[in-house]
């Protein structure tokens, strides 16, 4: 008997909705970073709620969204390959989009990840037909790139400068790093938006001239396993990939424990296990979870139409925690670390139930009806497309080639 695909017939496309429901506990543990960020240090039970999230949680979701980017990413080499449709000049204009979008967050609001998706993002225009090797030979190389530009760095300085030399030049890097922030901090904390709005583009400005916003890091290694997970249709069959995912998921807890609780150095591996790798874990286990009972993908519909909306449900998130903490708005102090859960839940939860109501409607959120038409260069349609209500999973020998 065929294993059941994670996926359900649209009326113009087949969804991958294992992704939806991962991007939207993407979002769910981003939101909870968020109000972590924004928590007081006040000792006890809070102080373990403040370790849990930490460790439990924070990078975890990034590294999430940075899989399912290069997820995204081969999903939409696979559908211009299958309508033998040009790609890469389409997905160039898809970038430029969302570097806007990257731009308006970052300077408007103070959150940078966008940019760093759509600039890293060109490199896998360049390394797309490559075999699965090399491919995990770049993924291990992009790693470790920050580590050898260190060890690099390093090793320069003293050379050059002498280890008095080389000591005050990293001093000086840092407290140049210290100054920028306390500024952008400052201003966060006054109530001229305009000035805020300034004081983050210096800060910018000062950014994306940092050594590592030129190096690939863990970020393109987590595209190159969204995009090696496509390929080998590991969303749509998970069963029959189970060994790869279970060895995947101890992968990431063996990186969690030995970054976290290893002496740094060697234990590590100069970087290559990482905490931030636990999200394979998390993804490998929502993917196996839904494969033995795919009763919980229409459970967990909610949390995956709020990530059907990702884009839309970020902004819309990042503005709300501009407006909450920042001096221009309600200037909301930190808040006790027993709280975070509960604004956690009560933000994503008005997310997921606008989510719902939006999709009823409408093909597209807000933000992701903007980036196909500003891509396309014309407006989208609008409206959805009436549908049978099916729930469940479809079985793989019906499926065809998946989109998203």
């Amino acid at each position: 008997m065929p294993e059941p695909s994670l996926i359900r017939p649209t009326s113009a496309c087949e969804r991958l909705h294992v992704i939806d429901i991962l991007r939207g506990l993407a979002l769910l543990g981003m939101i909870l970073v968020h109000f972590h960020d924004h928590s007081q240090e006040i000792g006890g039970v809070n102080d373990l709620i403040r370790t849990l999230i930490w460790r439990l949680a924070e990078t975890k979701s990034h590294g999430t969204f940075a899989l399912l980017f290069g997820a995204g990413f081969a999903l939409q080499l696979q559908r211009a390959d299958a309508r033998s449709a040009p790609f890469a000049l389409i997905y160039l204009r898809r970038l430029f989009v969302l570097a806007l979008f990257g731009f308006a967050a970052h300077s408007l609001f103070g959150f940078n990840v966008l940019l760093g998706y759509a600039v890293w993002g060109v490199p896998l225009l360049l390394i797309r037909r490559w075999s699965t090797r090399a491919l995990i030979i770049t993924a291990i190389l992009s790693t470790l790139s920050m580590t050898i530009y260190a060890l690099i760095h390093e090793a320069w300085a003293v050379a050059a400068l002498g280890r008095d030399g080389a000591e005050a030049h990293f001093q000086a890097i840092q407290a140049k790093a210290i100054e920028v922030n306390s500024a952008l901090h400052a201003a966060e904390d006054q109530a001229n938006y305009p000035h805020l709005v300034l004081a983050r583009l210096h800060h910018m400005a000062w950014f994306y001239t940092m050594p590592f916003c030129f190096l690939p890091g863990a970020q393109v290694a987590l595209f190159i396993a969204g995009l090696l997970a496509v390929r080998h249709r590991i969303f749509e069959q998970p069963l029959a990939h189970k060994r790869v995912i279970v060895s995947m998921m101890a992968f990431g807890v063996i990186g969690w424990f030995a970054d976290n609780w290893l002496p740094p150095g060697g234990w590590s591996l100069f970087g290559l296990l990482r905490d931030q790798w636990l999200a394979f874990t998390y993804i490998g286990g929502v993917l196996l979870l839904l494969a033995y009972f795919p009763r919980w993908i229409e459970r967990l519909r909610p949390i995956g139409q709020a990530g059907r909306m990702a884009m839309t449900n970020y902004l819309l998130q990042i503005m709300v925690l501009d407006v909450l903490f920042s001096g221009y708005g309600l200037h909301v102090p930190d808040i006790r670390p027993i709280f975070v859960p509960l604004a956690t839940a009560l933000l994503f939860g008005f997310l997921a139930a606008m989510s719902m109501l939006w999709l009823a409607r409408y093909r597209f959120g807000p933000a992701e009806w903007a980036w196909r038409s500003l891509t396309d260069g014309r407006a989208q349609p609008t409206r959805r497309l009436r549908e049978p209500h099916v729930t469940g999973v479809m079985p793989a020998s019906a499926s065809q080639t998946p989109t998203h």
